[in-house]
């Protein structure tokens, strides 16, 4: 070592990658399967990263039309428990403007976490999207008292059990889990017959990620699961080919308008008594992926936005790609189209935001996961209740007593923010 320094830089990490190589694209490897990635080392925003939802004020009005004619109503003046938070999104009911969003074949979700966040998501009768990858990493699974851990069925057994009738299942679907037929497992199995019936079973179109945009999934594996999976997926020795582990590389999907068109309408033609979501990446054109896919049928498209975590990504991809939650919802005119959103959602301000901003519903991802990895039992329950009252208390005080009465007049930013023309938002650039 010369003593060289190089002020200004990050001279850790750089050190790092004349050290490791390739390896030193992605986090450090010790965490993998323990740790979830994306949007600083917790659930704030990274230091210094400009967040438009956080950086977004909630605004209550001094004239209050909405709570007179909820007064009228009610005979008494309303109070936050009149708010009605019950609503419809994806073709499912649900308690609360609120879902579980994917996460797929990571190890932390493939444990018995993920099986513990599917019971309690049944038991609140909020809808769960189980991600992609599954099958082929860990298997469909049965349900004769030999389910695999972690195993897609093993969820849906798991969320079905809690014997809810709100709510419903989603099994999204990318293009590398098309070669295991994951949807045709699902709509012909016995053990999906009862959501069917009930109109609580979804297929979720997967276009892209929040937080690897343009990427397919990218996984750690060791060198005999990898073996295994040889005929499925690439892999390559970043880490060095003595290493015990090497990536795994999922495919991206490869998508025109005109595919995506005829990928929803080949959804609605095979499986016609299951919703059709679509999942859309946060990039430069998602307003015009969105028009195309409700165009084209979709029951609710999700937007995932750049501060969606991951199990496993570059950390240029965490830090540099992607447009961010905010952005997304300031461009796409979908008010009362079913728009969901996804992307470090945990407490009711930012839930509220994208309502605001024309969200139908809002995904719980990496939150989920820790409630539950807090508490297998009650952890996610506590979590959505805590939720379910910053959601009264805000959108009463906004004079407002639904969640979709919320709209831009309801958020001020002190900063320009990109927002088409059709959105009434104002900003008030500061001095």
């Amino acid at each position: 070592m010369t003593g060289l320094s190089a002020p200004g830089c990050p001279e850790d990490l750089i050190r790092a990658r004349a050290r490791t190589g390739e390896a030193g694209v992605f986090p450090d490897r010790a965490g993998y399967g323990s740790v979830l990635f994306g949007a600083g080392a917790g659930l704030g925003a990274p230091p210094g990263a400009e967040d438009q939802l956080d950086a977004l004020r909630l605004v209550p009005p001094v004239f209050v039309p909405h709570r007179m004619e909820r007064m009228l109503e009610l005979g008494e003046e309303p109070l936050p428990q009149h708010v009605e938070l019950e609503c419809e999104f994806g073709g499912f009911r649900a308690p609360l403007p609120v879902y579980v969003s994917a996460f797929g074949s990571t190890q932390v979700a493939a444990s018995d976490l993920g099986v513990a966040v599917s019971r309690q998501a049944g038991r609140l009768g909020i809808p769960m999207v189980i991600g992609e990858n599954v099958v082929p990493v860990a298997g469909y699974g049965r349900l004769d008292g030999d389910t695999v851990r972690g195993s897609l069925l093993s969820r849906i057994a798991a969320y079905q059990e809690a014997g809810g009738s709100d709510g419903g299942v989603v099994v999204q679907q990318s293009t590398q889990d098309a070669d295991a037929e994951v949807w045709n497992l699902v709509y012909s199995d016995p053990a999906a017959s009862r959501l069917l019936a009930e109109g609580r079973l979804a297929f979720e179109l997967k276009v892209g990620q929040g937080a690897k945009p343009g990427l397919g999934g990218l996984t750690v594996l060791g060198r005999e699961a990898a073996a295994r999976l040889a005929d499925q997926y690439r892999t390559e020795d970043v880490y060095g080919p003595r290493a015990d582990a090497v990536l795994r590389y999922g495919t991206p999907g490869t998508f025109t308008e005109e595919i995506l068109r005829q990928q929803i309408r080949l959804m609605r033609n095979n499986y016609p008594r299951a919703r059709v979501w679509v999942k859309l990446p946060p990039g430069r054109d998602v307003a015009a992926a969105a028009e195309i896919a409700w165009e084209a049928g979709a029951d609710a498209v999700t937007v995932d936005g750049a501060e969606g975590g991951s199990g496993w990504a570059p950390s240029a991809f965490f830090d540099h790609v992607g447009l961010p939650l905010g952005e997304c919802l300031s461009r796409i005119p979908a008010r009362g189209r079913g728009l969901l959103a996804s992307g470090r959602i945990w407490e009711g301000g930012r839930a509220a935001k994208c309502l605001a901003l024309g969200a139908t519903a809002v995904g719980l991802g990496r939150a989920a996961l820790l409630a539950a990895d807090t508490d297998p039992e009650d952890g996610l329950v506590r979590l959505v209740d805590a939720l379910r009252l910053e959601l009264r208390l805000l959108i009463s005080a906004l004079g407002k007593y639904r969640p979709g009465d919320l709209s831009t007049e309801d958020v001020w930013l002190p900063q320009p923010m990109f927002v088409p023309t059709s959105h009434p938002l104002t900003t008030h650039p500061t001095h």
